[in-house]
């Protein structure tokens, strides 16, 4: 599936990601309303067009899994996902999701996962799956090796094996969102739900359904891989091998941080993830 990308906003002339609210909200005509509460890596706040459309201004921390959220969203251009209005950098103008409400439901996040996979024209600039995950299975290894933590060392090898073999036997790339969690895809009038902060990458579509899949739990986990591999029309053995994959990586993620509580219940997940495979 193809869509047209939106026309490349006009970037700011000026170093990207040095502008401010007040800056942002005079360059593209904004009357700013109240910011967004949480968040770790950007700020948000409600913002009102010249026009009185209501949108939102989003100024993330420049970072890396953020640097291509412009990108996706133009790529998308409205289908299934926030409309995006202006971009500098890290600075984003989007389309409001109203009323906003997070999803709830596996087989609907499902239904929208599908529609996102678009086929990635040449030249994105974005980053291969492929190339992600080898560099998580190396800092895998590093991360073992420097902190060594209390994992079973089979089933942390497992996770750094799939990481780096499973975007070898993809059968197709498609435009990954990157962290389709419950809590990115909001209720919209526009549509019915709307997709919002990708962390995009290229790449195998069987990465991407385990946030949905992790934290939607109105059914076992074993028939949450059922219910989203019928309605994705993926395998459920390929997406149970990503989310073993991810959550290995996840757990050492959260060691190099100290987060030793979380690490374990991520394990705990992966040894549960490795008893469905």
């Amino acid at each position: 599936m193809t869509f047209s990308p939106a026309p490349e906003p006009t970037p700011h002339s000026g170093p990207p990601g040095t502008a401010t609210p007040a800056d942002l909200a005079e360059r593209w005509s904004l009357t700013l309303g109240t910011p967004y509460e949480g968040g770790s890596c950007s700020f948000t706040a409600r913002a009102r067009r010249a026009d009185g459309t209501p949108a939102v201004l989003k100024i993330s921390e420049p970072h890396r899994e953020a640097a291509g959220e412009a990108t996706a969203l133009r790529l998308w251009n409205g289908h299934h996902a926030a409309r995006l209005y202006e971009n500098d950098g890290f600075a984003l103008l989007i389309e409001r999701c109203e009323p906003g409400t997070h999803l709830t439901d596996l087989e609907t996040g499902a239904t929208l996962l599908r529609e996102l996979w678009i086929t990635p024209p040449p030249g994105t600039g974005l980053e291969a799956l492929a190339d992600v995950t080898a560099e998580w299975a190396d800092l895998v290894e590093t991360r073992m090796t420097e902190h060594q933590p209390d994992f079973d060392p089979g089933l942390v090898a497992l996770g750094t094996k799939l990481l780096r073999e499973l975007p070898a036997t993809a059968t197709r790339d498609v435009l990954l969102h990157g962290d389709f969690n419950p809590g990115n895809v909001l209720a919209a009038h526009r549509e019915p739900w709307l997709a919002i902060d990708p962390k995009p990458m290229t790449g195998d579509p069987a990465y991407d359904p385990w946030p949905l899949i992790e934290q939607t739990e109105a059914h076992t986990l074993a028939d949450r891989f059922t219910i989203a591999a019928a309605t994705l029309g993926e395998n459920p053995e390929r997406l149970k091998a990503w989310a073993l994959a991810r959550t290995v990586e996840s757990a050492l993620w959260c060691v190099s941080e100290d987060d030793l509580d979380d690490a374990a219940d991520e394990m705990d997940t992966a040894r549960e993830l490795a008893d469905l495979l």
